[in-house]
């Protein structure tokens, strides 16, 4: 899908259809949710440093209790001149999916009313991010009254506004994801930076071949599924990062300071683990629809339904790194670590399918300026 018009004279007429002040107002409205965002981005900061350090340590008493709960004797108990020998239960340090008995951490704030006060400010402030975000974009569409997805920049921008809301659902379904914040809201705001400065495009019109409802279907689908894959891999990026800290517990080690007062106050590897095998599961099969509506709409637009394009190529390549991954979840052998590699391959090759093919890669789903 070359989204670049070929008659002069049609491009003229496109550009004049362009609302320019709802055009700026986008603007404004993802600059100012970019000055939001460093602002949450400072609050999260403050919810790390301010919670109390005193209230971690809880994966490292776990561990030790277990470990000693595990190598203690037999306990004997003397009853009537007769003794009744009563055997501990046996406590399973490292569970069969490669995971540990060990409780989640207190969060970010550490368990104390100044930290979570932070993080309630962090998160108000995520949300109001969002809204300007979500105006953005809209405002975008109504511009040139179209989906606001007809290059690079206004991929980006709804990338982003769909992943710090996927966020923030989790954490109206009270679920325990505040971990996630710092990370997100990094990330979120390096990606709106690239928007605005590397693939910023004028708004503009989309060549008629384009106008297709296949083109809400498809595309908000797939954008959907890119944020969801995103903020599972998170979750996998930092369940690698807890389970060597526990590891190294485990075997006696010692981690720095800093180490300690991060991982702390995660959630243990198998909470991490979980919600990123979670996360992944759910949204897989919506992104097998994603890719069967591409091909739907490709027959429609350009008789046939597989061409091996660099776009169609690189989905399937993730779709089966991700189905990989499902089915390595599902085999005893390839659990834990070993599973999180292939989620993080997977991921790879969602991000290059993302940026890569988009930029460097020419076919017919190239953008023309990006």
């Amino acid at each position: 899908m070359t989204l670049a018009a070929t008659d002069p004279a049609a491009a003229t007429d496109l550009a004049a259809a362009t609302n320019e002040n709802l055009a700026q107002i986008s603007n404004v409205l993802i600059y100012s949710a970019m000055a939001v965002l460093t602002l949450a981005f400072f609050a999260y900061i403050a919810e790390w440093l301010l919670g109390s350090r005193s209230k971690v340590g809880r994966t490292a008493a776990a561990l030790t209790a277990d470990v000693k709960r595990a190598d203690a004797p037999a306990v004997t108990v003397k009853q009537g001149g007769s003794t009744a020998v009563l055997e501990r239960p046996k406590v399973v340090v490292r569970a069969a999916a490669g995971a540990r008995d060990v409780p989640d951490g207190p969060g970010a704030h550490g368990g104390t009313e100044k930290g979570d006060l932070w993080g309630r400010i962090a998160v108000s402030l995520t949300v109001l991010a969002f809204l300007l975000q979500f105006g953005g974009v809209l405002t975008r569409a109504l511009s040139v009254q179209r989906a606001p997805w007809g290059n690079m920049y206004e991929f980006n921008i709804t990338f982003s506004t769909v992943a710090v809301g996927v966020y923030l659902a989790l954490l109206a379904l009270k679920k325990n994801v505040r971990w996630l914040g710092l990370p997100l809201v990094t990330t979120v705001l390096l990606d709106l930076g690239l928007a605005v400065t590397v693939l910023y495009t004028d708004s503009d019109q989309l060549v008629p071949a384009l106008h297709s409802y296949w083109l809400y279907i498809h595309v908000s689908t797939a954008i959907f599924c890119g944020a969801v894959f995103y903020v599972g891999g998170m979750g996998t990026v930092l369940y690698l990062f807890k389970d060597s800290y526990e590891s190294k517990l485990l075997n006696g080690g010692t981690p720095g300071r800093f180490a300690t007062s991060v991982m702390e106050r995660l959630p243990a590897s198998a909470s991490l683990d979980k919600f990123a095998y979670r996360v992944n599961a759910a949204v897989f099969p919506l992104y097998t629809f994603t890719i069967i509506a591409g091909a739907i709409w490709a027959g429609d637009a350009w008789g046939r339904y597989w061409g091996w394009d660099p776009k169609e190529t690189w989905s399937f390549i993730t779709w089966v790194a991700y189905a990989g991954y499902l089915h390595a979840r599902a085999t005893a052998g390839w659990k834990g670590r070993k599973a999180a590699y292939i989620a993080l391959i997977a991921l790879g090759c969602w991000l290059f399918n993302y940026y890569g093919v988009n930029i460097f890669v020419s076919g017919k789903h190239s953008y023309s300026g990006v």
